[in-house]
């Protein structure tokens, strides 16, 4: 017996949940030029480097969660609330500048709504172009 399947074709929307590409950090040389040649800015939990760009175009997040963080379901999980966290609060950014979030371990455990306030706080501060 064969069953026949309904295909339905639509153009893909993107999702709510997914950073569109422009707007993610994705080279390691753009990694790289922001700890290098950029600025530094830190919370209890988070640290955050960035660094304008000449561009004219919006700002573009990247993250690292290194090894010593955890497991792989950990690390993804320590992502997933980031991105969450950053999606919320991108808007905040009007300026061409790249954004590298760095986390604490203690990002797995606190409440989401204290990682948001400090996201909208570190933003708030690139924003303004001040930091160390």
């Amino acid at each position: 017996m064969r069953l026949a399947l309904d295909r339905v074709t639509h153009t893909p929307q993107p999702s709510p949940t997914k950073f569109p590409k422009g707007l993610r950090l994705l080279k390691h040389a753009d990694f790289e030029a922001v700890y290098q040649q950029g600025r530094k800015q830190f919370s209890g939990n988070v640290a955050v480097f960035y660094r304008d760009r000449g561009d004219g175009s919006g700002p573009r997040v990247g993250f690292t969660v290194s090894k010593a963080l955890g497991g792989a379901v950990e690390r993804n999980r320590i992502r997933r609330r980031l991105r969450a966290a950053v999606r919320g609060r991108l808007a905040q950014l009007s300026r061409p500048v790249d954004v590298v979030v760095h986390p604490r371990k203690s990002v797995l455990d606190i409440r989401f709504s204290r990682l948001d306030m400090e996201i909208d706080q570190l933003f708030g501060v690139i924003q303004k172009g001040r930091g160390k």
